[in-house]
């Protein structure tokens, strides 16, 4: 399955989420971006790979009202979250590999202090 985005799937997002045992990755992009429109193919992929994971590309231009806490500064912006913390969010490389190598070790990541979280902006919305 590609991965879900917040105009057509916004059901299925709030319920995979519900889930405190679902891994979320967010792709933070904008359709203008010709950089964004060429990734979405590769994070499609990662997300047909990892059907337990919830990817979710999200325009933050067609949804800033749910992104006012989101500092993005550059794309693709990745964000890694699970139920109870942030794992990594920031600009990564338009490379898929790169999330995949991280996705086969969280624990290498660091919990990220304070940062906001996009999961429970979606779930209350």
């Amino acid at each position: 399955m590609p991965a879900l985005n917040l105009d057509n799937d916004i059901d299925l997002i709030t319920m995979r989420l519900s889930s405190n045992d679902t891994l979320f990755v967010a792709c933070l992009c904008a359709e203008w971006c010709s950089l964004c429109r060429s990734y979405r193919t590769g994070f499609n992929a990662l997300a047909d790979m990892h059907p337990e994971i919830c990817f979710v590309w999200i325009d933050i231009e067609t949804h800033a009202d749910r992104m006012d806490d989101f500092d993005v500064e550059n794309f693709p912006t990745i964000l890694i979250e699970n139920a109870y913390a942030t794992h990594f969010f920031g600009t990564v490389l338009p490379h898929p590999q790169i999330i995949s190598r991280m996705l086969v070790d969280l624990s290498s990541l660091p919990y990220i202090k304070h940062a906001p979280k996009l999961r429970l902006a979606l779930v209350e919305a």
